[in-house]
C-alpha cells in the first residue's frame, strides 16, 4: 500500500512530503495506523549524514505509537484496535545467542533498524514519519492504557535507552545515581531512576533547568561548569548515566564514582572519547555503554511507566513543522521531546 510520509531526499536536505510503499501484510505482520512519531536526535544525525552514507530518500522515525488496523493470520499477540508501539528495530535473526537471550538489539547478524536499514525482503526500511507501517508482530509492543499516546512515543527510544542501563546496573533504593544532561534522554533517566527509588542527581552545564530537574524527581542538581562540583561530588555515585552526545572529560566523570561504580554512556558523540586507565584501576570502576533494550525489556519498561504514571514531556507538532523542530532540537530549544501528530500527514 502507498502511504503519505515525510522524507529526507538527500544528506543535509530539508524533509519534504512524499509517499512510500508499505509491503502487504504477511502471515506474521501487523499493519499500524500511526498516531504519533517522536523526533529523536538520531533522526537528525541520520538525515544529515553524520553517521555515514544513507540509503536516501529516508523516512526517519523510530518512536512510533498507533492503532492496529490489520493482522496476519498467524498473529495472536495483537488485535485490530489495540494501541501499540514500535521502537528502533523491526527484525533480527532470532537465532543467535543475543536474540535467544532477549537482546535482539545486539543481534550478531545485525538487527534491522526501523528506518534506513535493509529489510528481510531486501527493501529499505522507512520509519514513522508516515501514516502507516507494517511490522513483524514480534517487534510490536503493547502500549498500556495508562500512558498518553503522544507521551508514550518517545518511550520507545528515549525511555528504553535509559531504563535498560538503570535496571542492569541496579538503580533503586539505597543507590546513588547521577544523570549527565537534562535533555530528551536525560529527563527520562531522571524520571525513571526516581521512580525506581534511587537518590538522583542531575549534572548539567548550568542551573538553567534546575527547577525542571527537581520537578522530575531529582534530589539535587549541580552545574558541571562550577569548578567545585567535581571536587564536592568525588567518589559519591554508584552509577553515572551519561546522556549527552557531545564529548566529555571521561576521567573527570569517572572520579565521581564510588568503588565498584559504573559510568554508562547512552549518548553517542561523533568524536572518539579517551580515558586514563588509572581512572578505572584506582577505584575498581567500570566504563560501559548501552543501546536501547530487547523487546521483552521494552515491554517491561512500558508497563513500569504505566504503573508509575510516567510519560515523556512532549511538544506535539504538525508534520509540516518537522524541519523547524529539527532546528530547535539542534538549538536545545525543546523541553523535552518533539512528537509529530501523524494525522497531519493524511
Amino acid at each position: 500500500m502507498r502511504v503519505h510520509a515525510y522524507a529526507a531526499p538527500a544528506a543535509g536536505r530539508p524533509l519534504a512530503p512524499t509517499t512510500v510503499e508499505r509491503r502487504d501484510v504477511g502471515p506474521d505482520d501487523v499493519l499500524i495506523e500511526i498516531e504519533y512519531a517522536g523526533i529523536c536526535h538520531s533522526d537528525i544525525h541520520t538525515v544529515n549524514g553524520d553517521w555515514g552514507p544513507q540509503p536516501f530518500p529516508v523516512v526517519p522515525g523510530h518512536e512510533i505509537v498507533g492503532v492496529v488496523t490489520e493482522v496476519g493470520p498467524r498473529v495472536t499477540r495483537h488485535r485490530v484496535g489495540d494501541r501499540v508501539g514500535v521502537g528502533c528495530m523491526v527484525d533480527s535473526c532470532g537465532e543467535c545467542a543475543s536474540c535467544r537471550n532477549g537482546d535482539e538489539q545486539y543481534c550478531l547478524d545485525g538487527m534491522v533498524p526501523t528506518y534506513a536499514g535493509t529489510d528481510r525482503d531486501g527493501s529499505t526500511t522507512q520509519g514513522g514519519y508516515s501514516t502507516h507501517v507494517v511490522v513483524d508482530a514480534d517487534f510490536v509492543l503493547r502500549v498500556p492504557d495508562g500512558i498518553d499516546p503522544a507521551a508514550a512515543a518517545p518511550l520507545l527510544c528515549a525511555g528504553i535507552t535509559t531504563y535498560s542501563p538503570l535496571r542492569r546496573w541496579g538503580a533503586g533504593p539505597g543507590r546513588r545515581v547521577a544523570v549527565v544532561g537534562l535533555g530528551g534522554l536525560g529527563h527520562m533517566a531522571v524520571t525513571l531512576a526516581s521512580a525506581m527509588g534511587a537518590e538522583v542527581t542531575v549534572l548539567s552545564q548550568s542551573l538553567e533547568k534546575q527547577e525542571d530537574g527537581l520537578r522530575l524527581g531529582a534530589d539535587s542538581y549541580f552545574a558541571t561548569t562550577d569548578p567545585d562540583t567535581f571536587a564536592r561530588l568525588a567518589g559519591r555515585f554508584d552509577l553515572v548515566v551519561n546522556t549527552v552526545s557531545a564529548p566529555i572529560d571521561v576521567d573527570a566523570y569517572l572520579s565521581l564514582l564510588a568503588v565498584d561504580g559504573t559510568l554508562v554512556n547512552v549518548g553517542a558523540p561523533a568524536e572518539p572519547l579517551s580515558l586514563n586507565a588509572m581512572s578505572l584501576i584506582g577505584g575498581r570502576r567500570s566504563y560501559a555503554g548501552s543501546m536501547i533494550g530487547g523487546i521483552a525489556e521494552t515491554q517491561e519498561m512500558l508497563d513500569f511507566c504505566a504503573e508509575h504514571g510516567i510519560g515523556a514531556e512532549v511538544e506535539v507538532v504538525p508534520a509540516d513543522r518537522v524541519n523547524e523542530a529539527y532546528e530547535r532540537v539542534l538549538a536545545s530549544d525543546v523541553r523535552y521531546r518533539f512528537v509529530i501528530d501523524a494525522a497531519t500527514l493524511r
